[in-house]
């Protein structure tokens, strides 16, 4: 079994893409607050994330660097060749669903 659910803030904007076909694809990453405290602070993982269609499109457009958000998924791992001619080794969650946990803006409310 392969499932990953992550609840954490973007780190920056998310990036869009559209791959040669046209299917939207949004690049990000998550910080997640470990369950334990060192030193008064909680200590932080970050995660990359992959998300595909109509759904890459809609997290760019309603979230933003800080937005809280629930990532539901699976890991992956994939390698490419770096510029430098080095296997790079990737591993990420491919969101299967993103759910916006921050408060929804009222109308006279700015972002």
């Amino acid at each position: 079994m392969n499932k990953v659910i992550e609840i954490g803030r973007w780190v920056k904007d998310l990036e869009l893409a559209y791959t040669p076909n046209g299917t939207a694809v949004a690049n990000g990453t998550i910080a997640v607050n470990r369950t334990y405290i060192r030193e008064g602070q909680p200590e932080v993982d970050f995660f990359n994330v992959v998300i595909w269609n109509k759904q890459a499109e809609n997290a760019v457009k309603f979230t933003r660097k800080g937005s809280k958000v629930a990532i539901d998924g699976r890991l992956q791992s994939r390698s490419y060749e770096g510029k430098d001619g080095k296997k790079v080794y990737v591993t990420e969650i491919v969101a299967d669903h993103v759910e916006f946990l921050d408060p929804k803006k009222s109308e006279g409310q700015s972002a």
